[in-house]
């Protein structure tokens, strides 16, 4: 789940807390709603902070031929930044 399940978990949940009027005798919609805008927030919070924490890595390669000896030279790096 990312961060626009997070957002409409938690407006479904609002739309059922805030805005049905309808009584059902078995289940309790405006508690249904708090409970979906909890767990709504909940998601968009963990899926921001797995977004934010996840690295960003630039990987260079350089060629070149030794002149030395006349081989060919593959050299390859990785760089990780964090955000």
């Amino acid at each position: 789940m990312g961060i626009g399940s997070g957002i409409f978990v938690f407006v479904v949940g609002a739309i059922l807390a805030f805005a049905i009027t309808a009584e059902i005798s078995w289940i309790d919609l405006r508690l249904v709603g708090y409970i979906l805008m909890g767990a709504g927030l909940v998601i968009f919070v963990l899926s921001l902070i797995f977004t934010l924490r996840r690295r960003r890595s630039t990987v260079t390669t350089r060629a070149g031929i030794d002149p030395a000896t006349g081989e060919r030279i593959d050299e390859r790096s990785t760089r990780s930044d964090e955000l």
